[in-house]
């Protein structure tokens, strides 16, 4: 959430980014509203110091055994007057609260402008995409064809978009948590938590989810709690409403939690095997940050992830997301995109976000300065580290065989009990 008097006064810049972003946003309104607000607060403060003073006054003259009936009346109507003006204060304080929760985060000057993924620019690319001497076939026909992935049988306990994964490919998915896990807390600095994958709806609005992706959830409703659809929600979470030390920064976490999405008005969009799941895996990576050094910690954070695919030998690129492909809490955000044959194109595995001080500011987690001073916000930043499911189809499709058949990526060996190739039995 942007501060209100940073709006106010660089109403510009603010109304730029928006239009940036190709979003509107009553930014005239909030302005007005804010405006009406503060004329109101000058004028309540005024009539609260009247009123204070007549109290006071009619005391001195009931001591003095003189007539207060006039006063008391005047200060009867004097408190009518204030109660108006606190009612059309807080009514007026609602209503800014609704746009102001609506206006998303300033895009980095880093950032390229443009309204949407297609404005989105190549950074980097990591690996040569494998050349095969025979048609690929897409991760789910390897996966079936291998009796790995079940996805029929997925439908039939859930609905669609869920899948069964079984035997080898369970072990699969279970090895790419261990690995990641274990990377990141034994060579990145990470500390693993695992945190609860319910929360409510506080932590819910502090990230951003609430209440723009409200839709995109899947929610308790008798318990007003929602399924998480990245641990980014609980871990962000983990400090709302504290103050950290500074020398305590950077913090950083890590944690595997499984993840709920609703995807509403994706239909038609890969639907097909395993990239846009309702449910799926994931490896997130949390920090909180000086607000001096976190670009620098994003930097950090995108070679983090992009170690997971490198270590897995899978190819992939790095893209700058545009103004108008950002999320909404999100300042600045890289894109890690994997090779997949079937689609003959990379898609997306990992987004890392620094939210600078936006989320910290819902959710009021700041710093106090080790020289002293006035606390500060903290700011977050976040990036998948990475996305389980698409991982194991990446695995599937880059790493089959003619026959069938699939190499297991060295690096995972270890976690797979030595096997070297998952095979038909």
């Amino acid at each position: 959430m942007l501060d209100l008097k940073f709006i106010r006064e660089n109403a510009d810049a603010v109304r730029k980014a928006v239009s940036d972003r190709a979003l509107e946003v009553p930014l005239d309104e909030l302005l007005e509203l804010d405006a009406r607000r503060r004329k109101i607060m000058v004028i309540l403060e005024e009539k609260r110091a009247r009123h204070k003073r007549g109290n006071k006054e009619i005391g001195e003259l009931m001591r003095r055994g003189e007539d207060a009936a006039a006063l008391r009346e005047e200060m009867g109507r004097l408190s009518d007057e204030i109660r108006t003006l606190e009612a059309e204060e807080g009514e007026i304080g609602g209503k800014t609260r609704e746009i102001l929760i609506r206006i998303p985060n300033l895009p980095d000057a880093s950032v390229p402008v443009g309204p949407d993924e297609t404005y989105n620019r190549e950074v980097r690319r990591w690996g040569e995409p494998r050349r095969f001497d025979f048609q690929p076939l897409p991760h789910w026909e390897v996966g079936e064809g291998l009796d790995i992935l079940d996805f029929q049988r997925g439908v039939k306990i859930a609905e669609s978009r869920f899948t069964l994964l079984k035997g080898k490919g369970a072990l699969l998915e279970r090895a790419l948590i261990n690995f990641m896990l274990d990377l990141h807390t034994r060579e990145h600095g990470y500390t693993e938590v695992f945190p609860p994958i319910l929360v409510n709806e506080e932590s819910m609005f502090s990230t951003g989810q609430l209440p723009k992706l409200k839709d995109e959830m899947y929610a308790c409703r008798d318990d007003e709690l929602y399924l998480i659809p990245t641990a980014e929600v609980p871990v962000t979470n983990i400090y709302r409403g504290e103050t950290l030390r500074e020398e305590d920064l950077p913090i950083y976490y890590c944690a595997y939690t499984p993840c709920f999405r609703r995807e509403a008005g994706s239909y038609g969009r890969d639907i097909r095997g395993l990239i846009r799941q309702h449910q799926f895996n994931k490896v997130e990576m949390v920090k909180f940050a000086h607000p001096d050094t976190s670009f620098d910690e994003l930097e950090k954070l995108t070679n983090d992830a992009e170690d997971v695919l490198r270590r897995l030998g899978l190819p992939y690129r790095v893209v700058i997301l545009s103004t108008g492909d950002l999320s909404f809490s999100a300042a600045k955000c890289y894109d890690l995109e994997v090779w997949l044959p079937s689609y003959g194109e990379y898609k997306e595995i990992s987004s890392c976000s620094n939210f600078t001080d936006f989320q910290a500011r819902r959710a009021d987690i700041r710093f106090k300065p080790a020289g002293g001073g006035k606390s500060r916000l903290v700011h977050t930043l976040n990036g998948s580290g990475v996305a389980i499911g698409r991982t194991v189809a990446a695995i599937l499709e880059n790493y089959q065989r003619e026959d069938g058949s699939v190499e297991v990526p060295e690096a995972l060996r270890p976690y797979m009990h030595g096997l070297e190739e998952i095979a038909a039995e």
